[in-house]
Order: C-alpha cells, then structure tokens, then sequence
C-alpha cells in the first residue's frame, strides 16, 4: 500500500462507471428513459425539447430526478423504477476486480445516485455481492444528489466513516469536490464517462482529486500487488 493511503480505513465507491467500463453504456440506456419520463411528464411530442429540459434538471438540480422532484413532485421510487428498467446482460462478472477490493485493507462502501435495488442488480451481474459492507443511495440522502453537501453528510453519518481516514473513488470529477473540502482522499477514475461535466472545461482546477487514474482494477493493482 502506498503511504499516502496507509491512513485509510473505508473504501467508498460511486457505483456507475466506477465499478465497471464506461464502455458498457448503461447510462446510454437510463438516459433514454430519463427523456422518455420527462416526456411523459410534461407531456411532450418533441424528444428533442425533452432531452434539453432533462439536461437542464441535470445541471441545474444534480440529477434529472432531483429536477422533476423539485418542480413536478414526481415520486422518487416511481422514477427510480422506470429508468432503472434497462437491461444489464453487457455486464460481465469481474473476478479481478472483486479480488483486489477484497483486499483491500479496511471497509468497503457504495456512495450512489442511484437507488439500492438498482446497485444490487449491478453488483450481482459483475459478481461483487459480498464486496461491499453497505450501500448509501438516493432515498438515504434524502433525494439531495452527488455533489449536494447534504448528500454526503448524509453519508458520513449514515455509514459512520470518518472522512480524514475515507478514500472516495468516482467517475465525475465534480463529484470529489465536496468529499475533498471534508478531508477525504479522493481518486478520479477519468474514463470518459464525466456527463455535464461541461462547466469543469479540461483545463479547470481539479486540485480536489488525489489520485487521477484510468482504470479502478489496474490502479488497485498497482497498489496491492499481485492479484492472482
């Protein structure tokens, strides 16, 4: 283990792109139920008109949910099960990467957007199950999304993890933002997979994220060793 990481004691992972390649495209699936919801809710025929609405609820509210909660009381649950009604068979079990968690010294925890039945299903398919310890989702952050300070108080307290001895692995940038301001160390897994993530601009200031990788598998690797 790297010194600089030796403080660590919970592990906490985003669960979208984080767990598995961008690649796979799952948000692709979810972002075309997210239109198709938006749609039927303000009753549109234009999709194009929709998809612009559903990313203005992204930028301006953290997620298309939080958006149409806010100015249309949509219910979260009914939501949540709509766009997570995606088919998950491009998701291959990860026998490398549950190895590596595994080993990791200390806890192990998801920190997402989504909901817990929806993260339960992903980890199944890349065989991750008995992985992790805990799950934080949406309904247990109070519906205030990732990067909402709230959300990750919410966290904190829900989980019990002391921040200065946390590490928080993600795939949007702005997301470690936050976690960085309350002590934690931050890794970026920069794979593509950053959506509205416009206002950051390539050249922005990301002095919030510690450890900037490419690949979560190849960099646990490099930190534990040998996997096999």
């Amino acid at each position: 283990m790297l010194p600089a990481l030796a403080h660590i004691r919970a592990w906490i992972f985003d669960l979208d792109n984080t767990l598995y390649p961008a690649s796979a495209d799952l948000f692709g699936l979810m972002d075309k139920r997210m239109t198709a919801y938006v749609a039927r809710t303000l009753g549109l025929t234009d999709m194009a008109e929709a998809y612009r609405i559903q990313k203005g609820y992204f930028q301006q509210h953290g997620t298309t949910m939080a958006g149409l909660m806010a100015e249309h009381e949509v219910d979260p649950h009914h939501y949540l099960a709509d766009v997570h009604d995606i088919d998950l068979s491009v998701l291959a079990e990860d026998a490398r990467l549950a190895r590596l968690i595994a080993r990791l010294p200390g806890r192990k925890l998801i920190f997402t957007n989504g909901d817990e039945p929806y993260a339960r299903k992903v980890l199944a398919r890349l065989g991750l199950s008995e992985t992790f310890e805990a799950i934080h989702d949406i309904h247990a952050s109070a519906y205030k999304p990732k990067p909402h300070e709230a959300s990750y108080a919410s966290m904190i307290e829900g989980l019990g993890v002391d921040p200065a001895q946390s590490a928080f692995v993600e795939d949007m940038a702005r997301n470690l933002a936050p976690a960085k301001a309350l002590g934690m160390t931050t890794v970026w897994i920069d794979n593509g997979s950053e959506q509205g993530g416009s206002e950051q601009g390539h050249d922005a200031d990301r002095s919030y994220v510690d450890h900037h990788i490419t690949d979560l598998a190849d960099w646990l690797h490099s930190l534990l060793g040998d996997d096999l």
